[in-house]
């Protein structure tokens, strides 16, 4: 019987993985109590939908030309998606930042995959200094792909010269991992730091029990 390919490559998606990040950070101070009118903005003008456009490489300034099209009402609102785009990430998940360095302390091969707006990501790059740990990271907005599009990650494979059997896929979204299994890597669903590092040194990866 065959032995497991060992894991030598750990690739991670960024948000809400390491970092932050979420809509309502920002528009909780917009919209103050009224938490009714904030998810009817947020399921209805400026949704999951509108915003993976970007992430998938649309302009900012023609999307909130068409939302300021189609919710004129709305224009102060939509604009601050991207003008204060920064307070939807308030921060970095520090479990998830410690096993990243854990890893990097054992010469684990280390990339990220994103889907993320190249026009915002370079301010992440600037807050967070855990992003130069990583050999290489794709930027869905960069190369106009998103996920869970399988094309992306034959991208990532073949760029980095990857052996999908021995490359761990994390994410916090299901059917990103389904995909990252679909192309081949050992897909893993991030629900937290706790169980994140449970599941590497499951792997093999010589991790410390505690954080």
């Amino acid at each position: 019987m065959q032995s497991p390919c060992v894991v030598d490559t750990v690739i991670f998606d960024l948000g809400n993985v390491l970092i932050q990040w979420n809509p309502r950070h920002l528009f909780t101070k917009i919209f103050g109590d009224d938490e009714a009118a904030m998810e009817h903005f947020l399921s209805e003008v400026c949704n999951a939908e509108w915003n993976e456009q970007q992430d998938r490489g649309r302009p900012w300034k023609e999307a909130i030309a068409d939302a300021v099209a189609r919710h004129p009402a709305h224009e102060s609102n939509i604009r601050a998606y991207f003008d204060r785009w920064e307070e939807m990430i308030p921060g970095e998940i520090e479990g998830t930042v410690k096993i990243l360095e854990q890893l990097r302390d054992l010469n684990v091969r280390l990339l990220a995959l994103t889907n993320w707006s190249a026009e915002t990501f370079h301010i992440a790059e600037a807050r967070f200094p855990f992003l130069k740990w990583f050999e290489g990271i794709v930027v869905s907005g960069r190369e106009r792909l998103i996920q869970p599009d399988p094309a992306i990650f034959n991208l990532i494979i073949e760029r980095y010269h990857l052996r999908p059997e021995a490359t761990a896929f994390i994410d916090d979204s299901v059917r990103n991992v389904e995909a990252a299994e679909r192309a081949e890597m050992r897909g893993v669903h991030f629900r937290g730091p706790d169980e994140l590092r449970a599941q590497l040194r499951a792997m093999g990866f010589s991790l410390p029990e505690g954080s």
